[in-house]
């Protein structure tokens, strides 16, 4: 099967038979930062692979040096972004912020992690580098996660804003290492994260791309249409623990979170100086993300 090419991704073909279908995040120079554009290229790749009876698991990893940075605070001017503030008027004719624009523009890129949730294939995120914030947010949305044993989870978006799909972080790991990462924003190793069970396992950097597509073949042992009713049955479960209304209910109070008094001490620096005074303002504090230019 042709797939369409993209700008912002790569997609192949692995293991026996071609059967592993792999997307690869290709805005290295970006560390892979999840533009508007990037993340609509990723619905539809996976609405591409999605009927693809001849792909039984899909790989999701990052080019270059990591896997992703998250969120792009910087979007170029283009289709993507600029069509969403276009549909979704964020301000009033002051100028002032309006929150109901603000949540339609989140719910839309919730939507799209949520349909990566619930795609019928089995998904794998092979992670090395960072996996932060929106980074670490796509990651926890597939279904197995492969990760270097020195790659770096985290949310430092929290301490400028609020989260989204990372709110499934309390049924994946015990509650009070759950809050103590969303309170602090901190950012943990891969092997801590699989330790917690944030990653199925977590192996050396040279091992990775074999590891992960040694559990892909395994998956793959049986057929696409078998493996699909198996994931539902799991991620019925999980949405019966309230996945769908955490995470909607979160998105709506990301949303809200852009009128609080440390959001909008963000929102200054930001214009006071740019993005790298606005980072420097936000994790001077903690000490860290110092090489990490995103959401």
């Amino acid at each position: 099967m042709a797939y369409p090419e993209y700008e912002n991704l790569l997609i192949d073909r692995v293991g026996k038979d071609d059967q592993i279908a792999r997307i690869t995040l290709n805005r290295p120079e970006k560390m892979n930062s999840l533009s508007q554009e990037l993340l609509f290229e990723f619905r539809d790749a996976l609405e591409n692979l999605e009927p693809d009876d001849t792909a039984r698991v899909i790989i999701v990893r990052g080019a270059g040096r990591t896997f992703s940075a998250g969120y792009d605070l910087t979007p170029t001017k283009g289709t993507g972004a600029d069509a969403v503030a276009r549909e979704f008027k964020t301000v009033d004719d002051q100028g002032r912020r309006l929150w109901q624009g603000i949540r339609a523009g989140m719910q839309r890129i919730t939507n799209i992690h949520m349909y990566f949730w619930n795609l019928q294939k089995i998904t794998i995120a092979q992670v090395h580098g960072y996996a932060i914030a929106g980074g670490c947010e796509l990651s926890m949305m597939a279904d197995l996660v492969v990760c270097a044993d020195d790659a770096r989870f985290g949310h430092p978006g929290l301490r400028f804003a609020g989260t989204r799909t990372s709110m499934i972080l309390p049924l994946l790991i015990p509650m009070r290492k759950a809050k103590e990462l969303f309170y602090t924003g901190d950012n943990i190793s891969g092997t801590e994260a699989a330790e917690l069970g944030m990653a199925n396992k977590a192996v050396p950097l040279d091992q990775l791309e074999e590891q992960t597509l040694a559990l892909a073949e395994r998956v793959a042992n049986l057929p696409a249409d078998h493996l699909a009713q198996l994931k539902i049955h799991m991620n019925r479960f999980h949405e019966n623990m309230g996945i769908y209304s955490s995470v909607h209910s979160s998105t709506d109070l990301d949303a809200a979170g852009t009128f609080t008094t440390q959001s909008y001490g963000w929102s200054d620096k930001f214009k006071e100086g740019g993005l790298k005074e606005a980072l420097a303002w936000r994790d001077g504090p903690y000490q860290d993300y110092s090489a990490t230019p995103r959401n």
